[in-house]
């Protein structure tokens, strides 16, 4: 079994900063693809960022410059480091992960979610 737990969300003023953390738990043996979705009620599940085992990253255009993920690979942990905040970025925050398991199968796994609520 494989858990992603998130944490860091929050409420913060349009300007500020948040840093969201994530830690892979269980049954894990490799840790491929990591990274952040959001979602807004009512809206599809949008990608932020992603980051790859050998540290290449991916953004959302609309993050581009503000944003930055980083990822411990000894602690499963995948970061997001978000910067200059607006309206438009409050969503729940998901974290995800493409992984094998020790049980050698390859699969796709969510975090519970944590909201980020930016105020103007």
């Amino acid at each position: 079994q494989v858990q992603l737990v998130e944490s860091g969300g929050g409420l913060v003023q349009a300007g500020g900063s948040l840093r969201l953390s994530c830690a892979a738990s269980g049954s894990i043996f490799r840790i491929n693809v990591m990274g952040w979705y959001r979602q807004v009620l009512g809206k599809q599940r949008e990608l932020v960022a992603r980051i790859n085992s050998g540290g290449s990253t991916d953004y959302a255009d609309s993050v581009k410059g503000r944003f930055a993920i980083a990822r411990d690979n000894a602690r499963n942990t995948v970061y997001l480091q978000m910067n200059s905040l607006n309206s438009e970025d409050t969503a729940v925050y998901y974290c995800n992960a493409n992984l094998w398991t020790r049980a050698t199968s390859y699969g796709n796994y969510w975090g519970q979610g944590t909201q980020v609520t930016v105020s103007s």
